[in-house]
């Protein structure tokens, strides 16, 4: 970077998906930490909230959701067909932005969506490109990569746009997990964040109702085995090369580990984790063949099992733009680290202009 040059960072939150909250509150943590004394020194910083309808707003209606002094609940529906609006980014001013930070949790933003609209803009942008978002956000499609390569997995079945009205499919896939799989099992959308749509199911007469639910997040739904497991978590960071953060464990006071516990719950956060050495490294050597696999680069956090029985390590899942609110694990882990939120996100946009 130039001496003196300042980087116009064009962060990007909100969204139409079921994440809209959670997304407000990461871009929140990040627009301070760009704010800050040092930052300011490098960086500019222009906010663009998309609505809950998907309508973009300019940069200065943006901003003062961010800090508090417009609610983002009150912007209301445009008319998306009228004949006027033609350009959904008309009135956006978005040419003198160097690095793209899109925060969009979720369908339309870590589904690899977002990625592909701001290609068009020429930009670098932080996190992966189309591809890894796109697989690490399908779950189904994750763990078959995965499979193939033989990554450490709990047993899993695959149901794809089933017709749940169906008295005899109904029965088929009762059978199939009642045959297949052990109790508790979990029932979750194939593409979905935050564990929403995600059902925990201790016998036979939930799982329809488990199915359901996750069924009108996702048609395509998949059903894993429960174990005992310490719910274990490393970050990642780089793009020729990748970086591991220190391993973190969250410990929960909920039955599992479902949004209210990720966002509304005192829970208990241990970095490092108290685990072996030797288990640490594996986690981390996984951690990055999991996401090279995927072709996801820039950041990511990697979310792990290990069985309380046999200390196995289960590979659970890639999140490529994980949560930056103050309950999320991905700064922390950094933070623990060595690099504190400030200085994590300007390394993120080092990674992304390859300095």
């Amino acid at each position: 970077m130039i001496e003196g040059e300042k980087k116009c960072i064009g962060l990007i939150f909100g969204g139409e998906s079921n994440e809209h909250e959670v997304s407000i509150s990461s871009a929140k943590t990040v627009f301070q930490a760009f704010n800050s004394e040092i930052n300011k020194q490098r960086f500019t910083i222009k906010a663009f909230y998309i609505s809950k309808f998907g309508d973009w707003l300019d940069s200065d209606l943006s901003e003062k959701i961010l800090i508090g002094e417009v609610e983002n609940n009150t912007t209301k529906k445009q008319g998306v067909f009228n004949q006027e609006k033609i350009n959904f980014l008309e009135g956006i001013e978005f040419q003198n932005v160097d690095v793209w930070f899109p925060l969009l949790h979720g369908f339309n933003g870590e589904d690899g969506s977002i990625h592909g609209l701001l290609n068009f803009s020429k930009k670098p942008l932080i996190g992966c490109g189309i591809i890894g978002s796109a697989l690490g956000m399908d779950k189904i499609l994750m763990k078959t990569i995965f499979s193939n390569l033989k990554l450490p997995q709990v047993k899993y079945l695959v149901f794809e746009n089933e017709d749940l009205e169906n008295v005899e499919v109904k029965k088929k896939l009762l059978n199939k997990i009642l045959k297949k799989l052990n109790f508790p099992v979990f029932v979750k959308p194939s593409n979905s964040g935050s564990s929403l749509g995600i059902s925990k199911v201790v016998n036979e007469s939930g799982i329809l109702q488990a199915l359901e639910k996750a069924r009108e997040i996702d048609p395509r739904i998949l059903v894993e085995e429960g174990l005992e497991v310490r719910e274990i978590e490393c970050g990642i960071i780089g793009n020729s090369k990748l970086l591991t953060s220190e391993i973190g464990e969250v410990k929960y006071e909920s039955d599992w580990y479902d949004y209210d516990s990720k966002y509304y719950s005192n829970n208990t956060i241990t970095i490092p984790a108290e685990i072996d050495p030797e288990i640490t490294k594996e986690i981390q050597e996984i951690a990055i063949q999991s996401c090279r696999a995927l072709n996801i680069f820039g950041y990511a956090r990697v979310d792990f099992f290990l069985e309380k029985s046999s200390n196995k390590i289960f590979l659970n899942e890639i999140n490529t733009i994980p949560g930056f609110t103050n309950k999320s694990m991905f700064p922390m882990l950094w933070e623990a680290s060595g690099l504190n939120i400030e200085q994590l996100v300007a390394k993120l946009v080092d990674i992304s202009l390859d300095l």
